[in-house]
Formats: C-alpha cells, sequence, structure tokens
C-alpha cells in the first residue's frame, strides 16, 4: 500500500506555548484544587497580550506533603523545542502573607552566577513568567476572597537531562531547565530563545569579569579559540548562526575585545553581508568568492574552478593550491561587516576554520 503524497502547499506552521505558559496554567489548577474548587480537565490563562489558552491537565492531585500538584506537557508546535513534549508541573501550598514566592522543583535549575535577570539562588524562573503566575493566582485569591498567598515550586520531568542539550550549564543555571516565556506562545523557527541565551551568555561573562569573549559557530570552532586563547566556557558565546545577535548586542553589552570564529562557508555569508548565516536566509556565493579571489590575483581558470565548486571548502583548497589567501580576504570583509554593526570601542577579529578545525583565515 502506497502512503499518500505530501501536499504540493505546505500546511502554516504551528505555534506553541511556552514553558512559562505552561507553568502558569499548571499553577492556577493546582491552586484551584488548593482552595476548594474544581480544576477541571483543562486550565485556561491569560497571556500577555491578552490572547486566552486552553491547557489540558495531566493530573491535577493532592500530595502526602499538603501541597497540590498539577502537570501539563509542553506543546512546542512545530519549532524543535528540546522541551517539546515535557510534562511541566506546579506544586502549590498557602502561605499565611499575601504573594507569591517562588521554588525551584526537580528538571528547574538554580542561577548561580551573576548577569542574568534573577539573582544568584533564585530558581531559574523567569520575570514574565513569575509575573503571568502572580497575576493569575492574586486574581483567583480575589475570587475565593483567600487572603493568604502562595508557595509555587515549578518543576520539569526529566528537565536535568533535558538541560544538557542548552546553554544552561554555561550561563551557570545549575540542576534544570528554565522557565521562559515573554509572550507565552512560541512561534516556529523564529530562535527567539535562541538569540536570548546568546544575550545572557554575554551579559554572565561580562558581570564574572570576562572581558575577551570568543563567539563561535559551533564545537570545532570554540576548541579552535580555545586552543588559541585558552578562554574559559564562560567566555566562549554560542552564538550558531546567529552573528547579528551577538555583534547588535555588543552595542549595549559591550566587551573589550571579541573574536568571532567560524567555519570559513560561514564566514563568507557574513563577509557578504548577512547576519544570520543559517541556509534558510543566506546562500555561499561561489561568484562572489571567484571575484574576492580575482582581486587577490587569482587567474580566470581559477576563478572559473571556484564558481563551479560544489562547496566552499573545495573553494577554499583551490584557492589556497594557488597561493591565494582566501580565507584570509573573506575575515577581512567578515569583519569589517562586523565593524559597521558592534561598537568602536569593541576590537574585533574574525577566523575562519577548515572542516578539520584548524585556522586557515584571520583578520584582526
Amino acid at each position: 500500500m502506497m502512503r499518500d503524497e505530501s501536499p504540493e502547499r505546505p500546511a502554516p506552521l504551528r505555534t506553541g506555548l511556552t514553558t512559562g505558559s505552561c507553568a502558569t496554567a499548571t499553577a492556577l489548577a493546582a491552586a484551584r484544587l488548593l482552595l476548594g474548587m474544581d480544576p477541571g480537565e483543562a486550565s485556561e490563562i491569560v497571556l500577555p497580550k491578552g490572547q486566552v489558552v486552553t491547557l489540558p491537565l495531566v493530573f491535577c492531585r493532592w500530595r502526602d506533603d499538603g501541597t497540590v500538584e498539577a502537570g501539563t506537557v509542553k506543546d512546542a508546535g512545530d519549532d524543535p523545542d528540546v522541551t517539546h513534549g515535557a510534562t511541566v508541573f506546579a506544586r502549590v501550598r498557602r502561605q499565611a502573607g499575601p504573594g507569591v514566592v517562588f521554588r525551584a522543583a526537580e528538571g528547574v535549575g538554580t542561577v548561580t552566577r551573576a548577569g542574568l535577570t534573577l539573582p544568584v539562588g533564585e530558581p531559574a524562573i523567569n520575570p514574565v513568567p513569575r509575573r503571568m503566575i502572580a497575576e493569575h493566582l492574586e486574581r483567583l485569591a480575589a475570587d475565593a476572597d483567600y487572603v493568604g498567598g502562595f508557595e509555587v515550586a515549578i518543576g520539569v520531568v526529566g528537565g536535568e537531562a533535558l538541560a544538557l542539550k542548552t546553554m544552561n550549564p554555561r550561563l551557570g543555571i545549575v540542576g534544570g531547565l528554565s522557565i521562559l516565556g515573554t509572550t507565552g506562545i512560541v512561534r516556529p523557527f523564529s530562535c527567539s530563545a535562541y538569540i536570548a541565551s546568546i544575550h545572557q551568555g554575554i551579559d554572565v561573562a561580562r558581570a564574572n569579569g570576562y572581558r575577551h569573549l570568543a563567539a563561535c559557530t559551533g564545537n570545532a570552532s570554540e576548541q579552535a579559540m580555545r586552543e588559541r586563547y585558552g578562554l574559559d566556557d564562560t567566555a566562549l558565546i554560542e552564538m550558531g548562526d546567529f552573528a547579528g545577535a551577538v555583534l547588535k548586542h555588543m552595542r549595549r553589552a559591550p566587551v573589550a575585545r571579541l573574536s568571532v570564529c567560524g567555519g570559513f562557508g560561514k564566514l563568507s555569508k557574513l563577509a557578504a553581508g548577512h547576519l544570520d548565516l543559517h541556509s534558510r536566509h543566506a546562500s555561499i556565493d561561489l561568484r562572489l568568492l571567484a571575484d574576492w579571489a580575482a582581486r587577490l590575483g587569482a587567474a580566470a581558470p581559477l576563478q572559473e574552478a571556484i564558481v563551479a565548486c560544489n562547496t566552499s571548502q573545495q573553494a577554499l583548497a583551490l584557492a589556497r593550491g594557488a597561493g591565494i589567501a582566501l580565507g584570509d580576504a573573506v575575515c577581512e570583509r567578515a569583519r569589517a561587516v562586523a565593524r559597521d554593526v558592534a561598537p568602536a570601542e569593541v576590537a574585533i577579529e574574525v577566523f575562519a576554520i577548515d572542516r578539520a578545525g584548524l585556522i586557515v583565515g584571520a583578520a584582526s
């Protein structure tokens, strides 16, 4: 039996809900049961921009310690989110004074380094989710004529293992994930969480006294910078394809020196003026590489061979074989683009590596 063909017109990507929305919905459901109300099978919450959403509950129950816990399964829509499918839960108990005190349950981390939006020692529940939870519980308390407050512990089943796939360990968030979200909605491939992690990485490094940072596209480029400068992991910023996120954040959070390091192909995109280096947004321009090689003295046959290459690494190898310093030229142009974005007070240098992780171009 043959499978149906996929549609010619792709369907729109589904949005999802953040861990902050999940935490709010579960905290509200648990608090409802705690105050003697029926939590129902789903929890309705209002997002920061006014949208009303309903999250199904997978459990809502009393615990032996007198707390109530409720859980929901995070649906990140079509976004490749590490927490998609994870169970986010809240455990709630009464407290005498009004307001909400936040705790980290299993799978949610604790802040151990300065530089984040939360002080050291606090559970990694970001400000917007905290505000969402507090507002919903305060409205519930008013409706129920309850004058006390709540202690709310947020957790994620398996969160400590999932956190190893994120930047949290490098940011000094220990023991689990962060509860995130600014709008409550996950927009597929918006990559806002990744960019926020880049900004946090820079902020944490600065707050801990690092004045020389290296923004790297991946593990090989990180290793190249580690070997060249002996930089601590905190000073290594995993920027992935988001060079623009690093360079623009330098305007608000400058450092004395920034080393940008990445694969030759990705840096050729930066050299061409692209700040997002992902293939969805920018392609390697072999004709442009040939033109740059020509300015370095490459003869017409070499230029034609570069244009006909299958990969940028192949083009680099042909140029190097002919004594053409194409790696340095790409780095010089990439540095010029970076120089136009970052403030003048930040000294910028750029390094390109090959697939073996060896530096094949530099500009400083």
